[in-house]
């Protein structure tokens, strides 16, 4: 463990399978927290006063007045004045006297006496601070969901009568080392692993399977999906397979009265089982045994505000605090998951290679020419593949929209507006065109560089694609699945479904074929992760064909080689050692600092650890030239120590008045 309180990857070997450390657990008969105790009359509260600067971040003392003295318990919503106003706060604790040698200001009010902080939290909160340079009400603001007064009152519901259900001897059947794994958690023992998903297995049967171990062991879970669209259907499994009010679903999207109803139940211990999106990371479950994610690789976990801390991150952190087991799943697989299987403090739940290679639907790889010809856009082989085709065929296409990229026809200079210098794209065949960046029309473009008017579209969305199959096979019905407008499922049939990733609609059975377009077009952003990504969103895609299934990738067949070996685990060992070479996450610490460019050439020559490579300014963003980027490098030994000292430059600017910095730790792109 490094001295920020994170997992070190260069010492943990060997400590996943030392967890012996907990006695099986016999689970209670009912999980309701018992009402808490009144609150000690002790005259001094402490409270986080939610400031919102840097330099203040910490807890406050308060006199409690007698009036309030019930009510104000620890974890509870509490008001304050602060700085001559009236502002919002948590009372952390209650203490006999305070060091404040100046007279204390009373507690104004007690909002609510529910006392929605935990203890836990708290910690965590203090870990991700430290962690990600951020500050805590910013990290609370996180963790803990608006208030909603009249669910508060709501009656709580019954606990299940019934028994849990009982454990399936074999419920991962492709996996040799599964049962112990359950095994372990079972008992209560805190299993940490890593498990491929095969496209034959459903991965929230599978999780659903730990999670009732875990609850055989009398302890909780959290379990976090990428996308909201995945919810529906990982809670009816859920319900099945523990039984019903036995799990709760919170997420972000959630109304207020929902979110905080299932925030409530588990702050109450009403339930053991937290089901959600990010936003389920931080639930406070009753003596958590087990954190479980499935695709840890989606950005969709990256959190977009400040901190930006990474809900896989926050759950191990979880793991390590409460000495919980570890549950990674996906189709592929990440850097960050393969060095935790690297370093011992995961297993590796493998699957018999000949297993797997007979799952996925490897497939073949065309770069769509014919005889040395330049590629076609509907090339020969994937046009008889759609053709013979019985069922629904997905097709893959990289971006959404009609015409993602125009270019001169005359010259090939990119076509870019007159107003902010960026990309001209075409919404539709009618549409005029107009800039991605600012939206401003571009009606009468012509190029600088020639002066032709001809454009071409080196990048065509899935509308224009739809459009060239619609024509190509008429008797096929075409849809379209991306952007504003994404399909959940749809139903068997002669149809193609054009969709960008992470847009693809499920259909039942698998579809026929599944092609994946212009992959040389995912590999060409300027981005560390852009293998990873790309590879990710691709095994996900073949994930689900149907069983024999036929797959095309139109593309490189040297890029794709881990497609057609089906080797996920393969790929992510790759990445991870170049990322050791050019010292990276997980092996180094990475910061980004956002500022004008006087701010950050004061910032550039500050001592920051001693091994901090200082890289820039560079610009931050084409759309904003007023803002340049700071980009510090420094090894992983080192990491807290520089996110300390990050703290130091927000509470100095904070405190002088002066704009602050954007500091991202670790950022998911780069």
């Amino acid at each position: 463990m490094t001295q920020d309180g994170q997992l070190d990857l260069g010492v943990a070997a060997g400590a996943s399978r030392q967890v012996a450390t907990r006695p099986a657990a016999t689970p209670p008969a009912a999980t309701r927290r018992p009402s808490p105790e009144p609150a000690p009359r002790l005259p001094v509260a402490r409270v986080l006063v939610d400031t919102g600067l840097a330099h203040l971040d910490r807890p406050f003392d308060y006199l409690v007045p007698a009036a309030l003295h019930e009510s104000a318990v620890p974890g509870c919503r509490v008001k304050v004045r602060f700085a001559g106003r009236q502002t919002d706060g948590f009372l952390l604790d209650r203490v006999a006297a305070s060091e404040h040698e100046g007279t204390l200001a009373p507690l104004n009010k007690v909002v609510s006496p529910e006392p929605v902080l935990a203890p836990e939290v708290v910690r965590l909160a203090a870990a991700v601070v430290d962690r990600w340079a951020g500050t805590t009400g910013d990290v609370l603001r996180l963790a803990i969901p608006p208030r909603h007064a009249r669910t508060e009152v709501r009656e709580r519901p019954e606990a299940p009568a019934d028994p849990l259900p009982a454990l399936d001897p074999d419920p991962w059947p492709s996996v040799a080392s599964g049962a112990a794994y359950l095994g372990a958690l079972r008992d209560g023992r805190p299993a940490r692993g890593v498990r491929a998903v095969l496209p034959t297995e459903d991965p929230a049967e599978l999780v659903a399977h730990a999670v009732l171990a875990t609850l055989h062991a009398g302890r909780g879970a959290v379990v976090c999906v990428p996308d909201v669209a995945d919810l529906d259907r990982w809670d009816a499994v859920f319900a099945g397979v523990l039984g019903h009010r036995r799990h709760v679903v919170l997420s972000a999207g959630q109304g207020p009265a929902a979110r905080y109803r299932a925030f409530l139940a588990a702050r109450r211990g009403d339930v053991r089982v937290v089901l959600g999106t990010r936003a389920a990371a931080w639930a406070p479950v009753d003596d958590l045994g087990l954190v479980a994610m499935w695709d840890d690789g989606d950005d969709l976990f990256a959190e977009p505000r400040a901190p930006y801390p990474h809900a896989r991150e926050v759950l191990l952190t979880r793991a390590l605090e409460r000495d919980a087991g570890v549950l990674l799943t996906g189709h592929a697989r990440s850097a960050e998951a393969q060095a935790l299987v690297d370093s011992g403090w995961c297993a590796e739940l493998a699957v018999d290679d000949a297993v797997r290679r007979a799952a996925w639907a490897r497939p073949a790889v065309t770069d769509g020419s014919t005889h040395g010809s330049a590629p076609a856009r509907l090339p020969t082989e994937v046009f008889r593949a759609v053709r013979e085709a019985e069922g629904a065929v997905l097709v893959q296409v990289p971006r959404r929209g009609y015409r993602a990229a125009l270019s001169c026809q005359s010259c090939r200079e990119p076509a870019r507006c007159a107003s902010c210098a960026g990309p001209l794209v075409q919404l539709s065949s009618k549409a005029t065109l107009v800039c991605r960046w600012c939206a401003t029309p571009a009606p009468d473009w012509s190029c600088p560089h020639c002066g032709a008017a001809g454009l071409r579209a080196p990048v065509v969305g899935q509308l224009r694609t739809a459009e060239e199959y619609a024509r190509a096979f008429p008797e096929h019905e075409v849809v379209t699945s991306g952007g504003d407008s994404v399909l959940g499922e749809i139903e068997p049939g002669r149809r193609i479904v054009l969709a960008t990733p992470g847009a693809e609609p499920r259909v039942a059975g698998g579809y026929a074929v599944v092609v994946l377009m212009d992959t040389w077009l995912a590999l060409g952003r300027d981005d560390v992760r852009v293998v990873e990504e790309a590879h990710r969103r691709w095994f996900n895609a073949l994930a689900l064909a149907a069983p024999g299934g036929r797959s095309i990738a139109v593309g490189e067949p040297a890029s794709l080689q881990a497609l057609v070996r089906a080797d996920p685990v393969g790929l992510a060992r790759r990445e991870l050692a170049q990322r050791r070479e050019t010292h990276l996450p997980p092996f180094g610490r990475l910061a980004t600092l956002d500022a004008a460019p006087e701010v950050l050439a004061t910032l550039a020559g500050r001592p920051w650890t001693p091994h901090t490579e200082v890289l820039g300014p560079v610009p931050a963003d084409p759309r904003t030239p007023e803002i340049e980027r700071l980009v510090l490098r420094t090894p992983r030994a080192e990491g807290a120590a520089l996110s300390a000292a990050l703290r130091e430059v927000a509470a100095e600017r904070s405190a002088a008045k002066q704009t602050s910095v954007r500091v991202q730790v670790d950022p998911p792109t780069f």
